[in-house]
């Protein structure tokens, strides 16, 4: 105990897996690796990447000597994706990724292994949607546009409905293609018959010839 510090890195024994996280032997000495310090994806159990007597590499984190308590981290020994996400992500982007996890706000969509971005309800669809699983369900593949990168607080805002066509303008579009039509389909004035065209060249005004008359 009195050897150990912050930042030390060890090769340990996985000792007991519980829902929360690890137990780990470091060789005399057990410690606590919480399961959000396991990997940068999201997990659900510690047995989707650990299994008992498996040998990994940890790195200590904290020291409590008085409640001999030991906190390790797993993932803080691999690169974190966020610190070259930046220019991969920027406004306007469009990515492709498959939902991993749908809430009553919006969905979660996996754009690379330890990173999600946030599609929140409103931007599913254009018209109203009541349930997130109405649109998008998780395992499925879609596409999105970036609205938001945050770097500080590891946060991506997508959208879904910026990359399909907006109904009320669809709807502006083909008013406005239906009157040009109608506008070029009209006859021009000076084309109209009945006397209020151009005057007639030949005599006799609108009645003909008078002279034809006697």
């Amino acid at each position: 105990w009195q050897g150990l510090e912050v930042d030390q890195e060890f090769e340990g024994r996985v000792k007991t897996l519980k829902d929360y996280g690890a137990f780990i032997d470091l060789g005399g000495a057990d410690g606590f690796l919480h399961i959000g310090q396991i990997a940068w994806t999201h997990i659900k159990h510690p047995n989707e990447v650990l299994s008992v007597g498996q040998e990994i590499n940890v790195k200590i984190v904290k020291i409590d000597a008085e409640k001999q308590k030991i906190s390790l981290t797993m993932k803080g020994m691999m690169p974190d994706p966020w610190d070259s996400a930046a220019n991969r992500y920027t406004p306007e982007t469009v990515i492709t990724g498959n939902v991993s996890r749908v809430t009553d706000f919006g969905a979660f969509i996996e754009l690379e292994p330890g990173i999600e971005g946030l599609v929140h309800i409103s931007e599913l669809d254009y018209k109203r949607v009541r349930k997130v699983t109405d649109v998008v369900r998780v395992g499925q593949e879609v596409s999105a546009k970036v609205l938001e990168f945050d770097q500080n607080r590891k946060r991506v805002s997508l959208s879904l409905k910026q990359l399909k066509e907006d109904p009320q303008i669809a709807e502006e579009a083909a008013a406005d293609e239906a009157l040009a039509k109608l506008k070029a389909n009209q006859i021009p004035r000076e084309n109209l018959k009945g006397g209020i065209g151009k005057p007639a060249t030949g005599g006799g005004g609108l009645f003909g010839n008078p002279g034809d008359f006697g």
